[in-house]
């Protein structure tokens, strides 16, 4: 694991720093069931990465650098991508940009608003990127876009840390929702085994 910090590098090499790091805390193999009910010989635990103190702002650096120029918010569905909108924000304020995190709840609060997105109001139309950490058939991300959607917001793009390749990408692309990772599956695989041999 290189010891700059994620704060100085530039992008290519804080790429590969971020590649390192899912490889080292976050990719497993073994026989795993996934939230999506499918099994799988491998397992990225997305949260070691985005919780992780250095990897935290190593995310919000690269997802930040992945937004359209309009973006005015990002937003995704609570728990995995909290840490995600959070560190885009922080690392967009450093940057001297504005950038509104924004939380989707699973179930509608039970209390107070009774509201499914969590932060502050944007005004109608507002232009909202959705983060992932991992996507495989891309439910998690599409049930945040619709609450976005029934919100007001214009939901532009979805961006992943991770791409599984399992049907994610194609079903964004039938909903005409841009869609791009940080790395595909075939990108951690190929360097764990690397770091691994």
């Amino acid at each position: 694991m290189s010891v700059s910090s994620p704060a100085q590098l530039e992008l290519p090499a804080l790429r590969h720093y971020l590649l390192d790091l899912f490889c080292d805390v976050a990719y497993q193999e073994g026989d795993f069931l996934l939230s999506s009910g499918q099994r799988s010989s491998y397992y990225i635990n997305g949260k070691q990465v985005t919780l992780h103190p250095q990897g935290g702002l190593a995310v919000g650096r690269v997802l930040l650098s992945l937004l359209p120029p309009e973006t005015q918010a990002v937003a995704g569905l609570t728990l995995g991508a909290d840490p995600l909108v959070t560190a885009t924000s922080v690392v967009a304020a450093y940057e001297g940009r504005s950038i509104t995190p924004l939380i989707v709840r699973k179930e509608a609060k039970g209390h107070g608003t009774q509201a499914y997105i969590e932060g502050p109001t944007l005004t109608a139309g507002s232009p909202v990127v959705v983060l992932e950490d991992v996507v495989t058939t891309g439910q998690s991300a599409l049930k945040a876009v619709e609450r976005l959607r029934q919100a007001g917001y214009t939901v532009t793009a979805i961006v992943a840390l991770v791409d599984r390749q399992q049907g994610g990408a194609d079903l964004y692309r039938q909903q005409n929702l841009p869609f791009q990772a940080v790395f595909s599956i075939q990108d951690l695989q190929t360097r764990w085994r690397q770091l691994h041999s």
